[in-house]
């Protein structure tokens, strides 16, 4: 049964006094203040919640726990997001591109993406197509408002209309082309199965959104269980005892994923820096296994 919510609004300054009665030390009350009013004592309280003994509930913090220390978890945090994004957005411009050229080499057709005869499910691709018309209408793209003044057909060619789509509709669109050898060939550039292909575009659209909106990514358990490849074509690495949960089983993804998109890039660098500038930070609870750095996927 429904209740009222009980909790009433407290100011910047009645938390950093709660705060204080739970036992965090502040070397500066009214700095503390101003990143409760311009950060947000709910956000914050997520990088809080580490350092509460067990059991949490009691809402006692562990001794000698400090407001920079919340405060230094809270800036990897946000750091390791910003590698994330930009490490995701080469998969996602590839992955557009890639299904555009694909399905235009393989179908002969520059507007197979806009017909119903090429993919397996009507219901879905109707959907699609609907996505589609409401981009087009309010996309301000100069490319876009040239072909609609200056061309006849309805629609413009596929490698246009990818790049209006979100990561999602992308992915929505290739889970449900009929032809199995298009899926395959578009997945096998990547040196995936298609089911694995559609799960893990499914995980770093989810990790992309999170990224964009500024969730907290470092230590969370994300409820999306990414679908594990049997015999991967590029050097994998043992996830026996890994948490598929975990942010660092979506490190391996991007990785992986890398390795065909950008073969040269220097990724396993950036998340190795960026954990060298916070030592502090609990790299178990992201998820890591013992000498990551020494898996050949990470080399």
């Amino acid at each position: 049964m429904k209740t009222g919510f009980p909790k009433p609004y407290s100011t910047p300054k009645e938390i950093v006094q709660l705060l204080k009665s739970r036992g965090m030390h502040f070397c500066d009350e009214g700095k503390a203040e101003s990143y409760m009013m311009n950060i947000g004592y709910h956000r914050l309280s997520a990088y809080i919640f580490p350092f509460y003994k067990s059991p949490k509930s009691d809402l006692a913090l562990k001794g000698g726990t400090t407001f920079e220390q919340v405060m230094t978890l809270y800036r990897f945090d946000k750091k390791l997001r910003i590698v994330l994004f930009n490490e995701i957005e080469k998969i996602e411009v590839a992955i557009r591109s890639v299904l555009a050229n694909m399905g235009c080499q393989e179908l002969n057709d520059k507007y197979w993406i806009t017909k119903a005869e090429y993919f397996a499910n009507g219901e879905k691709f109707n959907q699609t197509l609907a996505v589609i018309e409401k981009e087009l209408a309010s996309s301000k793209e100069e490319y876009i408002e040239n072909f609609r003044h200056n061309y006849i057909e309805d629609y413009p060619p596929a490698w246009m209309i990818t790049e209006v789509l979100s990561f999602g509709n992308l992915n929505y669109i290739y889970s449900n082309i009929a032809s199995n050898r298009l899926r395959k060939l578009i997945a096998d550039y990547f040196g995936l199965k298609p089911q694995v292909f559609t799960s893990w575009l499914t995980v770093l659209a989810n990790l992309r959104n999170m990224c964009c909106h500024h969730a907290r990514v470092w230590n969370r358990d994300f409820m999306l269980n990414p679908a594990e490849p049997r015999k991967a074509s590029k050097v994998w690495i043992d996830t026996s005892k890994l948490d598929k949960k975990k942010v660092f089983y979506r490190l391996c993804i991007i990785r992986y994923f890398l390795s065909a998109v950008s073969p040269s890039n220097n990724f396993n660098a950036k998340i190795a820096d960026l954990l060298s500038k916070f030592p502090p930070i609990d790299i178990v609870a992201m998820g890591f296994c013992k000498d990551w750095q020494n898996e050949s996927l990470w080399q």
